[in-house]
């Protein structure tokens, strides 16, 4: 039986919902190479299966329909349109100075890696967190160090004890933080962040903050970025990475955002970026992303209530049908961490998602140990898929 959906969210649903398989889409058409099959709904990767705003498609079939794609540069507008986003989404206020663009945020990932630290050294990640963290460390020869997140009866918390003594035993240069948390859901609150760059200060660490899902506030509290609570001496070792692709479901078209405050660390980034030839996005993707910043908000903000129908449906559900499922709180992102541990353990977890299920998720244990028996489950979906995927999860457990 189909779920009712509240009328903002039909519309919505109606209005950009797309069959995505067929179009090389990795979620749906990737299934035989990550999962060895093809009879499993998706729920991984993190992109939507809904249109860009209809602003965005304008933009970039006008652009298109020029037929010339050769070199540009970027408009001032483009840089304006970013920082009236900011100011109006964020009440963070950035300098144009600050900006350096990137064909994406994990390219920039790896850049913060290679530019900040030297082969060996350690870098620090709090796991579980997005697993490219820990590619982009490994695959250029150094160490990961994990200040392991906590898991409470209320939440995931950041171990602050932990993170001192891995700042004053490993002696790292940089940390990675993830701000809002992937995939445990977290919103960072203004007084987290500040003790974090108080630490990070006082044991001469550069923070680099991802904070891609920036715009995506689902039970809250209110994102605060790094940028808001950071002292003017915290500033000189902070870099925020952002991007639209998230919210406006342009991760193909590769681009985004390295703020760097610090004009000493600006420009020595500048001659990294040079030597490595990264000092651009791409065309089109600053057409889209300034669409979208200029004409998107309203798009934003009713694919923001789908997101919330979504993960309260599955809280319903899973409730309902297999009460002993812990759903971590989704403050932010739009991708709910699921702990079946106490159905099943770590070990046949594969089994249970993809032969019992038949879902295509992204298991715990890419990315932590630690979460060896959750999956995380892509909400920026049709409804339909959210409750079939939780009515899987229920007989899979009822079938045990």
């Amino acid at each position: 039986m189909a779920v009712q959906l509240p009328v903002a969210v039909k519309a919505f649903v109606d209005a950009n919902l797309v069959d995505r398989r067929g179009t090389n889409s990795e979620k749906w058409d990737g299934l035989q190479g990550e999962f060895g099959a093809t009879d499993l709904l998706p729920l991984w990767i993190a992109d939507m299966e809904f249109k860009a705003p209809q602003a965005v498609r304008d933009a970039l079939t006008a652009r298109v329909a020029n037929g010339v794609y050769g070199y540009s540069f970027t408009p001032d507008s483009y840089y304006a349109a970013l920082a009236d986003w900011m100011q109006r989404r964020h009440g963070v206020t950035i300098q144009r100075d600050w900006v350096r663009l990137t064909t994406g945020i994990v390219k920039a990932l790896y850049m913060m890696v290679d530019w900040l630290t030297a082969p060996g050294a350690p870098v620090v990640v709090m796991e579980p967190v997005y697993y490219p963290f820990m590619h982009a460390i490994e695959d250029q020869g150094r160490k990961v160090v994990s200040a392991d997140l906590q898991r409470t009866a209320t939440g995931w918390q950041i171990d602050f004890d932990r993170l001192e003594q891995v700042f004053a035993q490993q002696h790292p240069r940089l940390l990675i933080l993830c701000s809002p948390h992937n995939p445990v859901g977290r919103i960072w609150t203004a007084d987290e962040l500040r003790r974090v760059l108080t630490l990070a200060e006082q044991y001469h660490v550069i923070v680099v903050a991802d904070e891609i899902h920036q715009d995506f506030e689902v039970t809250g509290p209110q994102f605060t970025s790094a940028l808001a609570v950071a002292t003017p001496s915290q500033l000189q070792h902070l870099i925020v990475l952002n991007a639209a692709s998230k919210t406006f479901n342009l991760a193909a078209l590769n681009n985004g955002h390295v703020l760097i405050p610090d004009a000493t660390l600006r420009a020595d980034y500048d001659q990294y970026a040079q030597r490595v030839d990264n000092v651009a996005g791409t065309m089109l993707g600053q057409v889209a992303a300034e669409a979208g910043y200029r004409q998107g908000e309203a798009w934003f903000d009713d694919l923001l209530a789908v997101i919330r129908f979504n993960y309260a449906h599955l809280q319903a559900v899973l409730a309902a049908g297999a009460p002993d499922v812990r759903v971590d709180d989704l403050q932010g992102t739009y991708l709910s961490f699921v702990d079946l541990g106490a159905y099943v353990d770590a070990a046949h977890l594969h089994d249970f998602v993809q032969q019992q299920a038949h879902l295509a998720v992204d298991y715990g244990e890419w990315f932590a140990p630690i979460t060896a028996t959750y999956i995380r489950l892509n909400l920026a979906t049709d409804p339909q898929i959210v409750d079939e995927a939780a009515q899987r999860i229920v007989r899979a457990v009822r079938a045990q």
